[in-house]
Formats: structure tokens, C-alpha cells, sequence
């Protein structure tokens, strides 16, 4: 089975960022943002769904994976000063992003300050519903949605945490959940698909279809059976979905 072809590390946003790179060059590109704790590790099944027609980067932001962060936790704005500074860096943009759960988050502040870097989006799982902003609950949907994704997750997430370290994984957790994110959907302005799995606890239909309403060119899309983290236990499904919209499907009238 296809492993990452190469790593690629840039000076920006302050440090050295590390992004792994499956696919051929000149292939389109799709940038894809991991959520809270997350790394590179678990966007390679849905990179390899998506080769060999697409080459996707996924990107480590600050104190995540394998790019070094400051001693302190960045909150969601910062973060995606960061990603922006590294699509710069690097020379993407307008680049089509993938993001999972709280990397939508990080997206959609980007859309806010920098909508030039952005092209197509997909918002795999976006958090966090405002009638569950609390700890526990979102502990509680955690625990449940553990049942619906492949073993395999639990793997890649632990080497992702140790590389972040808990405590780091603890304080972004506290930004990102008081992140008023539905104040910010009106300024992504690209198309943008919402997909959930119809068994995800953390995103339920009802907020899913609250962002998709606030986004000025969104629609959703469901993943039959499928839980949060689809990217990684539902990657064929979602790279579906990604092209659907890499080749401009209808929008919504």
C-alpha cells in the first residue's frame, strides 16, 4: 500500500512546518487541516483514496505532528494565521482545503482574514454545536462516536498526542471550544460542502445543517453508517465527495 512519497518542511509562521505530500506533481492539489491533537498520520487513508488523479498535503500546524509550536497553545485565530502564512510560504492559494472537526474551525477564521488563499472547501465533521459547548459533553459524544471508526484510529491518534503531548491538546481544546464559529461561516465564500456521518454524535444534523445555512455557496452531504472522523474510517466515501466538488457539481438553488 502507497505511504507518503515525500515530507516537505518550510520555514513559516515562526517555526519549521512539516507537511506530508502523496501524489504526483502537477496533480491538483488538496490541502487538508487536521483537528485537535491530530496530525499528518490519519489523512493518509484518504490521500491514498485519492491518488493517483490527486496529490494531497497535509499539513502539521504549530505544536502539532511534526511542526514545532510555541511553548504556549495557539488559539483558532492564531492557528490560522499560521496556515496562512505557510500557503504563502509555500506559494498555495487559492487551494482547495479538506479539514476535519476542529480544523474547520481553523478554516473558516482563514476565511475571515484571508479568503484570497482559499478555493474549495470540504467540512468534514465540523465542530463545535453551540447547545454542547462544555466539557463533558463533548466527552460524552467522543465516547460514543469511538464505535463507529476503524481500529486503526486509535493508533495513529496516540502517536499524534504524544507528538503534541496532552497538555498542549487540553489547552487547544479550551480555545476551540468557546470559538463562536457560526459568526464566521458568512465570510467563506468559496463552495463548501458539509459532510457528516449519519451516526456522528459531535456533529448532529440539526448543527450540520445550521452551518450549511449560514455558508454564503454551501450544501451538505452524508456518509451513510459513517462516524466523525471520516477521513480515516470512511476515506473512499469522503474522496468521493471531494472530487464531486473539485469538478464543480451543481450548487444549490
Amino acid at each position: 500500500m502507497r505511504d507518503w512519497h515525500a515530507h516537505e518542511f518550510t520555514a513559516a509562521a515562526g517555526t519549521r512546518v512539516h507537511a506530508a505530500v502523496l501524489g504526483p506533481a502537477g496533480a491538483q492539489e488538496v490541502v487538508c487541516v487536521h483537528g485537535l491533537g491530530c496530525s499528518y498520520r490519519y489523512w493518509l487513508p484518504f490521500a491514498r483514496a485519492l491518488a493517483p488523479d490527486t496529490r494531497t498535503v497535509a499539513v502539521d500546524l504549530p505544536g502539532f505532528g511534526r511542526t514545532p509550536g510555541p511553548p504556549a497553545a495557539l488559539d483558532v485565530h492564531q492557528l490560522s494565521l499560521a496556515l496562512a502564512d505557510w500557503l504563502r510560504a509555500t506559494g498555495r492559494g487559492p487551494v482547495p482545503l479538506v479539514a476535519n472537526s476542529t480544523g474547520c474551525q481553523v478554516v473558516v477564521d482563514l476565511a475571515a482574514h484571508a479568503p484570497e488563499l482559499i478555493g474549495p472547501v470540504v467540512l468534514n465533521g465540523p465542530t463545535f454545536d453551540p447547545h454542547a459547548r462544555s466539557v463533558w459533553r463533548q466527552a460524552g459524544r467522543l465516547m460514543r462516536d469511538a464505535r463507529w471508526e476503524r481500529p486503526g484510529l486509535g493508533g495513529a491518534l496516540a502517536l499524534s498526542y504524544a507528538d503534541c503531548g496532552l497538555p498542549r491538546a487540553w489547552r487547544t481544546f479550551r480555545h476551540k471550544l468557546h470559538d463562536p464559529v457560526e459568526r464566521k461561516l458568512r465570510h467563506l465564500c468559496t463552495p463548501a460542502v458539509v459532510v457528516r456521518g449519519t451516526r456522528d454524535p459531535i456533529v448532529p444534523p440539526e448543527w450540520a445543517e445550521k452551518v450549511v445555512a449560514l455558508l454564503p455557496r454551501g450544501r451538505l452531504a452524508e456518509v451513510p453508517g459513517g462516524g466523525h472522523t471520516l477521513n480515516y474510517s470512511a476515506p473512499v466515501e469522503l474522496a468521493r465527495i471531494t472530487r464531486a466538488l473539485l469538478e464543480g457539481p451543481p450548487e444549490p438553488t
